[in-house]
């Protein structure tokens, strides 16, 4: 499991992907946070908003585009090595447990590295690193890890899940924001089962979505194990 992290988590930093999903982060961050000052004098916040405004443009970044940065990066990550054959001789090595769970945590230790300095970037401005921010932008990521790992799991075909990766990145986002503050008594019940309906409270609720990413694990893991190499 650690040399499968280890080697995921090594291989998200080559390319010209990552580079370019790094590089939109930390610029994100820079002059969301250099400008936040800017922003702040030209709109009404409340105190509790006006205190958070460095950290706007990161947030808003990873609501309405993570989904699509990790499935961009990550979406081939199991059906890579079933569909190139890589996969039988992996589990005779490690269990398919120890593969999936590895490939999650080198990609969330990934993701955990690019936040963190992009928090450090900001507190330069901030002064500060507010941790109840990062903590649920940390559950954000981990959520969306998750599903791009399941949709890994439950595709086998890697062109079909940068699709799907690509067409959830852009929809669920809106999805959410929509079952959040409808008022539709038939759908509203499913904004239950997104994360964003967590992250829009100001209180620990937000630990409910490392709830959901560890059953979207837990179901990936169940068909990995039963499925043909």
């Amino acid at each position: 499991m650690y040399v499968m992290g280890k080697r995921e988590f090594l291989n998200l930093f080559k390319g010209v992907k990552s580079f370019i999903v790094i590089m939109i982060l930390l610029v994100t961050s820079y002059y969301s946070a250099k400008f936040a000052n800017i922003l702040m004098s030209g709109i009404d916040l409340s105190a509790k908003e006006a205190e958070n405004i460095h950290t706007i443009g990161l947030l808003a970044l990873l609501f309405l585009f993570g989904q699509l940065f990790i499935a961009g990066l990550s979406h081939d990550t199991i059906n890579r090595e079933t569909h190139e054959r890589t996969i039988r001789f992996l589990v005779t090595r490690t269990s398919r447990t120890s593969i999936l769970v590895g490939k999650f945590f080198g990609i969330w230790l990934f993701w955990i590295s690019c936040i963190t300095i992009s928090f450090v970037l900001i507190s330069i401005f901030a002064r500060k690193i507010d941790l109840f921010i990062f903590s649920q932008t940390i559950s954000l990521v981990t959520c969306q890890i998750a599903f791009t790992i399941l949709l890994s799991v439950l595709i086998p075909k890697p062109g079909l899940t940068m699709f799907l990766g690509v067409v959830a990145g852009l929809t669920l986002p809106i999805l959410g924001f929509w079952l959040v503050f409808t008022s539709n008594i038939w759908v509203k019940w499913a904004k239950f089962i997104t994360p964003f309906y967590y992250l829009e409270r100001e209180d620990f609720t937000f630990l409910v979505i490392f709830l959901l990413a560890g059953m979207m694990l837990f179901f990936a893991n169940f068909v990995f194990n039963r499925r043909e190499c």
